[in-house]
């Protein structure tokens, strides 16, 4: 049995919360001289991290994972919201107190041979931590990264050799001696293996894996491949557009998730039997701008399962029909984010070409060979009209109050699915949970999970 299943099946061994997450956020605000909405890279993320387990975070890029492991390392600043590590809010620390807190927390780089300095030897680079915090003499500063390079798998000779004389594997290596050598007990590691040979991604996993049992480490790991979050990690949080929209142990996320989303990423995993009965659930287009997301559930844009609205000619509508509307929709969402300028606008009233497709055409060629009931058509119609006049804005509140529903208009709250296992979806309230679902009948979507 590994180390990290023998802590799944015994938790009450595991510690008190090292590191304890409330609503953090974190913004970056827009370069323009006026106006300008900020990217909300972390938007209201809550978690914790007990000691001595390893917490991964998963998403696609762009989903604000990073800046997530770079906020409680405080390489980026909070813009609201708490990172308590050991009872201290370390977003409040300054000076003397965030020099001597940087000890207990450290990094590791996504890219190994982007984070070393090719002018300075390993040992210089290992040893830089040491003298920034006056660690001992120069003496005992050498005779540490003599360890610490034995601790990582690599000789003490290499302390005089270069970077670019180590493979990739090698230079990561050199990177964790680099973090562990102040002795942290809290490491976030950023996506370390993602740049590394497959042969070599086992070995470092490992190795982390044991300098964790060995030095009594807490790891926040941040990464893509889901395989290796399965294999490492103790829980698991899964990120979309700035929100943590699933978080719970790993076995369980993996074997019965909760969150449309989660349930999507994990439909696109390769199974080694094609002919076993297996049902996707895809994701359609690409996550909205983090500068403008969705007023409701981030996730709503693409959600398969997305809960459609009670209107008049809803149960006539097909799943072919909605991803008519929801396209039409998504191009009226990008032109209104759009940079247009004044004599683009004029042109496109003019009857002039631009850069844009007119919407009229784009209506045509999206919504032309689909039928809708009248009360739809009217809607699009509308629609259509008023953003070829020029009010996108409008023309899209307007679909939104014609056939938005709950998942458009509110956000979902965290809701408890299990034991330590919490989902942001409105399908697990009870009102919600048997909502029509257009997939349901067409592709079985009822099954789809039975195959993870």
């Amino acid at each position: 049995m590994s180390e990290r299943a023998a802590r799944v099946e015994q938790p009450d061994e595991r510690g008190d919360p090292l590191v304890v997450v409330d609503e953090l956020r974190s913004y970056y605000e827009s370069e323009r001289l006026l106006g300008g909405k900020p990217v909300k890279a972390v938007d209201g993320v809550s978690f914790e991290i007990r000691r001595g387990e390893t917490l991964g975070i998963v998403g696609e890029s762009g989903c604000g994972k990073t800046t997530l492991g770079r906020t409680l390392v405080r390489l980026e600043e909070a813009t609201d919201g708490t990172v308590r590590y050991d009872g201290t809010d370390v977003t409040t620390l300054s000076g003397t107190e965030l020099k001597r807190w940087r000890k207990n927390a450290q990094l590791v780089f996504q890219d190994p041979t982007a984070s070393l300095n090719e002018r300075q030897t390993v040992g210089a680079v290992i040893r830089e931590p040491l003298e920034a915090h006056s660690w001992g003499d120069p003496h005992s500063r050498r005779e540490r990264v003599y360890d610490l390079l034995e601790l990582v798998g690599l000789a003490p000779e290499h302390y005089y050799r270069y970077p670019h004389q180590f493979s990739g594997g090698q230079k990561q290596r050199i990177g964790i001696a680099r973090a562990l050598a102040l002795e942290p007990d809290f490491l976030v590691l950023d996506e370390p293996v993602s740049a590394l040979d497959v042969s070599v991604q086992a070995k470092i996993l490992n190795l982390l894996s044991d300098l964790q049992a060995e030095l009594d480490l807490t790891y926040l790991l941040i990464a893509h491949d889901l395989s290796v979050v399965r294999h490492v990690c103790d829980r698991v949080g899964v990120m979309y557009l700035g929100k943590l929209m699933e978080l719970g142990p790993s076995e369980e996320l993996f074997s019965d998730p909760a969150n449309p989303y989660t349930q999507s990423l994990l439909s696109a995993i390769p199974k080694p039997d094609p002919s076993a009965p297996f049902q996707r659930l895809p994701l359609r287009g690409t996550p909205p701008s983090p500068r403008d997301p969705p007023s409701g559930c981030v996730f709503s844009t693409r959600c398969p399962l997305k809960i459609r609205p009670d209107i008049e000619g809803n149960h006539d509508l097909s799943r072919a029909q909605w991803e008519a509307i929801d396209r039409f929709r998504e191009v009226l969402r990008e032109r209104d984010l759009a940079d247009v300028t004044f004599v683009e606008r004029l042109r496109e009233r003019l009857g002039l070409s631009t850069r844009f497709t007119p919407i009229p055409t784009v209506a045509e060629e999206l919504l032309g060979d689909v039928s809708f009931p009248d009360s739809v058509e009217a809607a699009l119609s509308r629609a259509v009209d008023r953003a070829a006049e020029g009010e996108v804005s409008a023309a899209r509140a307007e679909l939104a109050d014609a056939l938005g529903g709950v998942c458009e208009r509110e956000q979902p709250v965290r809701h408890d699915v299990g034991e330590g296992h919490s989902s942001r979806c409105h399908r697990h309230l009870e009102a919600y949970a048997d909502a029509d679902d257009v997939l349901e009948g067409e592709d079985g979507v009822g099954g789809v999970l039975e195959g993870l």
